[in-house]
């Protein structure tokens, strides 16, 4: 007869390719069951769009065959339980997992938009996804989600008032522009909008969330150091555009994540605005900008590169409408975002399990 026991033993062989350690030390296989030579049982993946999936699944089956039994019919199960490796104090945020900061050395290179869309893309698995708009100077987020002009709810919370994230395209949304006059520019000293970002943080009602994404300013000053002492970042990823401006631009916001002084990995550099494709030639790219630079960085870095997005006339009229590209643009575009959102996801399981626990950074400036 097989049993559970020999079952477990077969799956000590089946290694998860990205974590490098076998299924049954990462805790994975549960609910084995067993009839005969019938076997069942679920692997709990650490991110629902795992793409190696299927490739384990083949591994299980034939570790089982092999080591267990030739006649045995395997059946497996996936779902997904989104890790985390916080071990801080939990003050702020205490119940998001994962905290990405979406980031870039200069304005104008896309960043909001690749931050809006790589949320909406996280959250099509069935995860918990949040948005937060940490441009204190320049929100956009409204305008992207199509929100702008409304005002969310308050709600009481320990004899406390609360500001109740709002709920958009299946994630959960919050900018300071739905708090102000978007007739008034906000003109702060760099005190006073890191005050104003830490009240933000400590004042908005985050539910349970497995990825937070929080939208930076450009550049890498007052928010960004105020952002890393505050609340504890699972990973960086940059945006960047082709030419070299940029690029010049992006390397000053990778050494600052990646500093000794802050020490966030950078989970993946996103070039934005790659190449130009008319809708009449679809198999011509131009590249206007340049090519290749993104990549270029990623291997000075030795950080992943996630892919590039094309400039495109979905991306641009999502963003103005309120309706992004990841809803509403073509084919080649969803599934561009869709990838670089399964990269990111991947890069963070793979970096819970092989780096120090995220903590807030201590600076001494």
């Amino acid at each position: 007869m097989i049993t559970k026991e020999q079952i477990l033993d077969a799956l000590r062989n089946v290694q998860d390719p990205d974590l490098g350690k076998d299924l049954v030390t990462l805790n994975m296989v549960k609910d084995i069951e067993i009839d005969g030579n019938q076997v069942s049982f679920t692997i709990v993946l650490t991110t629902p769009a795992c793409p190696l999936k299927e490739m384990m699944k083949t591994a299980c089956e034939n570790a089982i065959k092999l080591l267990v039994s030739k006649d045995a019919i395997t059946t497996i199960h996936f779902t997904a339980n989104v890790n985390s490796n916080r071990k801080d104090s939990k003050v702020f945020l205490p119940n998001v997992k994962n905290i990405i900061a979406v980031g870039s050395g200069k304005g104008g290179v896309g960043k909001s938009s690749v931050a809006v869309n790589l949320a909406l893309a996280l959250a099509r698995d069935g995860v918990k996804v949040g948005l937060l708009d940490a441009d204190i100077y320049g929100p956009s987020i409204p305008i992207m989600l199509g929100i702008k002009g409304e005002r969310p709810m308050m709600k009481d919370e320990g004899g406390k008032g609360k500001i109740v994230p709002i709920e958009v395209m299946g994630i959960k949304a919050m900018s300071i522009g739905l708090l102000i006059d978007d007739k008034q520019a906000v003109v702060w000293r760099g005190p006073m909008a890191s005050s104003a970002l830490k009240q933000f943080i400590s004042d908005v009602l985050w539910e349970d969330l497995d990825y937070l994404v929080i939208d930076l300013p450009p550049g890498t000053g007052d928010i960004h150091l105020t952002l890393v002492q505050t609340i504890p970042i699972t990973g960086a990823v940059i945006v960047t555009t082709p030419q070299e401006v940029a690029m010049a631009d992006a390397k000053k916001a990778i050494m600052m994540f990646d500093g000794p002084q802050i020490k966030v990995p950078i989970l993946g550099i996103i070039e934005n605005m790659s190449y130009f494709t008319p809708p009449e030639l679809p198999e011509n790219k131009y590249y206007i900008f340049g090519k290749g630079g993104g990549r270029r960085l990623a291997d000075m870095f030795e950080v992943p590169y996630l892919g590039e997005l094309p400039i495109a006339l979905d991306i641009r009229e999502g963003g103005d409408i309120g309706r992004p590209a990841f809803l509403s643009g073509d084919a080649n575009t969803i599934n561009s975002i869709g990838e670089i959102a399964q990269q990111v996801a991947r890069n963070i399981s793979i970096r819970n399990a092989n780096l120090d626990p995220t903590k807030v950074v201590e600076i001494t400036l």
